[in-house]
């Protein structure tokens, strides 16, 4: 598959796997302004990182930005929920949370998250008249019911 993407403010940190067989591609801090020269990230703060990629997404696919395993460990910065949907023409923004005790400094070109394209099932949900939601069709072959955080074992 072949996909289309567009650098708004020049082509200095384009979107590239780090080898060709990674599943992502990493994202860049490609600031807004050319007189940004530092991010500063303090502890418990959260940002949006501009990229300066727009992607031509499929309908059927998705791009979900993830993060780097890397960024995460060393300098405790995160990815909160980032999903770009298939006919979104804007900028991709990095939603960057540092949750280190540490302020964390970026420079324009520093890799901040990876892009990986995921194929999406389009399904159509139908409102259950009753809570038993699997009366209606033999969905699932689980009898876990309601149980929620721990309930299939220790």
């Amino acid at each position: 598959m072949i996909l289309q993407y567009h650098m708004l403010r020049g082509a200095e940190f384009p979107p590239v796997r780090a080898n060709p067989s990674d599943a992502g591609l990493d994202l860049r801090w490609t600031p807004s302004e050319a007189a940004e020269s530092l991010l500063k990230i303090e502890p418990g703060e959260s940002v949006l990182v501009p990229t300066g990629c727009t992607f031509g997404i499929p309908h059927g696919y998705m791009m979900e930005i993830k993060n780097k395993s890397s960024i995460a460990f060393k300098r405790q910065l995160l990815v909160g929920a980032c999903v770009v949907d298939s006919g979104y023409e804007g900028e991709v923004f990095v939603n960057l949370h540092n949750v280190g005790t540490k302020v964390q400094i970026l420079e324009p070109g520093d890799k901040v998250a990876q892009a990986v394209v995921i194929p999406v099932i389009h399904a159509r949900f139908v409102a259950s008249e009753t809570p038993d939601i699997y009366d209606w069709y033999p969905i699932t072959i689980s009898n876990r019911g309601s149980g929620a955080l721990g309930s299939s074992g220790k």
